[in-house]
C-alpha cells in the first residue's frame, strides 16, 4: 500500500491569490502526488502555477478551519516557489509539478521537492489531534456516508477528545461538530419540504455526485 500523509497544501492562482487546503499527499519517489478533485481551486491553481507547498503542521485547527469556512491563516514567503507556506507549520516542503496524469475525476500531479525546511520541533503524538483529522475526513464526506456510520465514528473519536485534547483540539472539534449539526439540519429541512410539496414527476436519473472543492 502507498503511504498517504495528511498535510495542508498551499497553492497560488494566476492572479496571486493564495489557497490553503488540507490534502492527503500520496508518497512518490523524490516527492509527492497531489490528486485534487475536479472541479476544485487547488486543481485550477496547479494548472495556472504548477508549484505547491506541503505544510507539515500539528495545529489541527487549520485542517478543521479549512473545512468549515475558515481559510484566513497567516502565510509567509517560500524560498524557491511562488506559493507561500503556513506560518504555523513545523516544517514545509516546496514542490514543482513535473508531470500530470489526467483523469476526469482526480488528475494526479507528480511533484518533486525542490526545498525543505524545519521551523519547530515535533512535540510528540496526541490522540485528540488524530481524532480531529479523522473527523475532518468524515465531515468532507457527509453527503456520501450514511448518517449512522458518521455518528458511530464521531462517538468513538469523541473519547480521545474528552481524554487528551488541549484547547486548540477542542476548538477544532467544535467547529467540525457544528458543521455536522448544520449539515443534518439542512438535510432534515429539505426532506420535510419535499414531503410537503406535491410531486409531479419521477426523476429516474443517476444519484448526484459530490465533489471535493479544495
Amino acid at each position: 500500500m502507498t503511504m498517504i500523509r495528511e498535510t495542508v497544501v498551499t497553492t497560488m492562482s494566476a492572479d496571486g491569490t493564495p489557497h490553503v487546503a488540507p490534502f492527503g499527499l500520496i508518497e512518490a519517489p523524490g516527492g509527492w502526488i497531489i490528486a485534487p478533485f475536479h472541479p476544485s481551486t487547488t486543481l485550477d491553481n496547479l494548472r495556472a502555477v504548477p508549484q505547491a507547498v506541503a505544510n507539515y503542521t500539528d495545529d489541527v485547527r487549520i485542517f478543521a478551519g479549512c473545512l468549515t469556512g475558515r481559510r484566513d491563516w497567516e502565510l509567509r514567503p517560500s524560498r524557491l516557489v511562488v506559493p507561500k507556506r503556513l506560518a504555523a507549520t513545523l516544517a514545509h516542503a516546496e514542490m514543482e509539478v513535473v508531470s500530470v496524469q489526467e483523469d476526469a475525476m482526480r488528475p494526479r500531479f507528480l511533484c518533486r521537492i525542490v526545498h525543505s525546511e524545519a521551523h519547530a520541533p515535533f512535540a510528540g503524538f496526541n490522540r485528540a489531534q488524530a481524532a480531529v483529522i479523522e473527523a475532518c475526513i468524515l465531515v468532507s464526506r457527509l453527503s456520501m456516508l450514511p448518517r449512522e456510520k458518521v455518528e458511530q465514528e464521531i462517538a468513538y473519536l469523541e473519547i480521545a477528545i474528552g481524554k487528551t485534547a488541549g484547547d486548540p483540539e477542542r476548538e477544532a472539534w467544535e467547529w467540525l461538530m457544528e458543521a455536522v449539526r448544520l449539515h443534518y439540519a439542512a438535510s432534515s429541512a429539505t426532506a420535510t419540504a419535499g414531503a410537503q410539496s406535491p410531486s409531479h414527476s419521477l426523476d429516474a436519473g443517476s444519484p448526484s455526485k459530490s465533489a471535493n472543492a479544495t
